[in-house]
C-alpha cells in the first residue's frame, strides 16, 4: 500500500476497483508533492483566476495547468488583466518556481493523466461540453454555477458523473455558509410551523460588471483571443467587447441573466430547507417581467414566477423580494442572506437542534469540502444532482417567461405536460463542430 499513491488510489476507487480500508497518511498528507491532489484550471478570465488563490491556499492540492481561450486580457471587475498567462504567473509565484503550464484548448488538460481534477469556471454555455468530457476522462471537477445552460444539458451532466464514478462539487458556496444551514435546519426540523410558502429575492438588472455595455458595434478581434473557440457550441456573432467578459451574463446564447447567475444560491437553499433537493416544483404559475432590450443585451432585467409544488408549498423567486431566502410557515419565519440569518421569535432562532433531530450536511469550507471528498470519495455538499434540481428551477422560470403563459411540470419526466413549444427550450441546438463533439461525449458515458 506504501507505493500506492493517491493518485493511483483515486482512479482505482472511482473504476469500482477494491481497495484498502485503512489508508496511510502519506498517500493524502501534506509530506510529498507527489501525492497532492493535481487540478487544472479551465477558465481564467475572471472567476477561476480568483478562485484559485483559495485553491493555492490549501496544501493538499496543486494547480499544475490553466487553460482559458483568452492569452491576457483587462480584466472584467477592474484594469487588471486576466487570462491564461497571468494566471500561469500568479500559480507560479505562488509555488515559487515554473511548475504550471498554460493551454488554449481544454481538451489539451483532459488528456493529461497527470491532471486529477479540474476546476470550470468558463461561460455558462460551455459547462456541459467540458463537464461531460472531463467525467469520462475521470477527473474530479469543481464546477462553477450556474451548472448548466439548459435542463437537458444538467441531465447529462449528472448522468456522466454519477456513471464514471467522479467527485462532483457545484460552486454554490452558500451550502458551506452556517447562517444557511441554520434556516434550512430550523425549517427542515418543523420551528416555524408547516412550511406554507419560500421567498427568493434575486437581484434585477443587467448591470455593466466589465464596463463594455455600449460597445455593442463590431470590432477587430484583439490579439491573443480566439474567439471563435470562446462561442464554441453557441450560434455565430460578430465580435464586440460588449458580448464577452463577464456581461456574456445578459445574453440569453450564453447564459440566463441575473435568473441563473443567482439560481445557483437563493433557489439552491430554498430547495435545501425544503427538502426537495432531489424533484422539483409540478408547475410554473404567475410568470411576469420585463426584458433588456439593448442591440446585444436580452436577459430578463425585472422579473417574478411561484413555483408550485405537490405538497401545496408555494416558491416565489423575484426581483422584487427581499435579497436571500425566507420560509414562511403557520409559527413564523425565518431568513438568511450572506452573513446573516433572522428570525419571527426569540425562540426560534435561539432554538436548539437536538442530537436526535435533522441535521445537514455540515461544511465550513467550500473548496476544502471539495478537496476532502476527492480523498475520501465521499458526496460533497453541492452534489450534481442537486445543483441540476436546484438551477431547474432558474431555467423553467426564463421558460415561462418567455412563453408568456403558466406551465405544468413533471419533475420524474422532466418535461412540460401538454405544452410542445415549451418542451423545445429544454435543449438548445450546438454549432458545427461542437455538435458532433457533443454527440462524441455523449456516447461516450458508461451505460447505466
Amino acid at each position: 500500500m506504501n507505493r500506492l499513491n493517491r493518485r493511483s488510489f483515486v482512479k482505482r476507487a472511482a473504476a469500482g476497483v477494491a481497495a484498502p480500508m485503512i489508508v496511510p497518511a502519506t498517500v493524502f498528507g501534506k509530506q510529498a508533492p507527489s501525492n497532492r491532489i493535481t487540478i487544472g484550471f479551465i477558465g481564467v478570465g475572471n472567476n477561476g483566476y480568483n478562485w484559485s488563490r483559495r485553491f493555492l491556499k490549501d496544501d493538499r492540492c496543486q494547480i499544475v495547468a490553466v487553460c482559458d481561450v483568452n492569452r491576457e486580457g483587462p480584466g472584467y471587475w477592474n484594469n487588471s488583466v486576466r487570462g491564461r498567462e497571468p494566471a500561469r504567473q500568479l500559480v507560479d509565484e505562488a509555488y515559487g518556481g515554473k511548475t504550471c503550464d498554460a493551454y488554449e484548448d481544454y481538451r489539451e488538460v483532459l488528456e493529461r493523466e497527470d491532471v486529477d481534477a479540474i476546476y470550470i469556471g468558463t461561460p455558462d454555455h460551455w459547462h456541459a461540453l467540458i463537464a461531460v468530457a472531463a467525467a469520462n476522462a475521470k477527473k474530479d471537477i469543481y464546477g462553477q454555477k450556474p451548472l448548466s445552460l439548459t435542463i437537458d444539458e444538467g441531465r447529462q451532466m449528472v448522468r456522466a458523473v454519477e456513471r464514471n464514478g467522479i467527485v462532483w462539487q457545484t460552486g454554490s458556496q452558500q451550502r458551506s455558509d452556517a447562517n444557511f444551514r441554520r434556516v434550512c435546519e430550523l425549517v427542515r426540523n418543523g420551528r416555524i410551523g408547516k412550511l406554507q410558502t419560500v421567498r427568493c429575492g434575486l437581484p434585477g438588472g443587467v448591470p455593466d460588471f466589465g464596463k463594455t455595455a455600449d460597445r455593442t458595434d463590431p470590432e477587430p478581434i484583439p490579439d491573443g483571443f480566439n474567439y471563435d473557440f470562446w462561442l464554441g457550441p453557441a450560434p455565430w456573432a460578430e465580435y464586440c467587447p460588449a458580448r464577452v467578459g463577464v456581461n456574456f451574463r445578459w445574453i440569453l446564447d450564453y447564459s440566463g441573466g441575473q435568473i441563473t447567475d443567482w439560481g445557483g444560491h437563493h433557489p439552491d437553499i430554498a430547495q435545501w430547507g425544503m427538502d426537495t433537493e432531489r424533484t422539483g416544483p409540478i408547475a410554473i404559475k404567475n410568470a411576469r417581467g420585463k426584458f433588456a432590450d439593448g442591440p446585444i443585451y436580452n436577459t430578463a432585467v425585472e422579473f417574478s414566477y411561484d413555483c408550485i409544488y405537490a405538497n401545496g408549498v408555494r416558491l416565489t423567486i423575484s426581483s422584487a423580494e427581499r435579497p436571500g431566502v425566507t420560509f414562511e410557515g403557520t409559527d413564523g419565519w425565518v431568513w438568511a442572506n450572506r452573513g446573516n440569518h433572522e428570525a419571527s421569535s426569540e425562540e426560534i432562532y435561539n432554538s436548539v437542534i437536538a442530537e436526535n433531530e435533522i441535521h445537514l450536511y455540515e461544511s465550513n469550507d467550500h473548496v476544502g469540502n471539495f478537496l476532502d471528498c476527492v480523498q475520501t470519495r465521499k458526496k460533497p455538499v453541492a452534489p450534481v444532482e442537486v445543483a441540476h434540481r436546484s438551477i431547474t428551477l432558474a431555467h423553467l422560470g426564463n421558460i415561462a417567461l418567455r412563453c408568456g403563459r403558466d406551465l405544468r411540470w413533471d419533475p420524474a419526466a422532466e418535461d412540460f405536460v401538454g405544452d410542445e413549444g415549451a418542451s423545445e427550450m429544454l435543449s438548445r441546438p450546438y454549432r458545427e463542430p461542437w455538435d458532433k463533439e457533443w454527440a462524441r461525449q455523449l456516447s461516450a458515458i458508461p451505460p447505466a
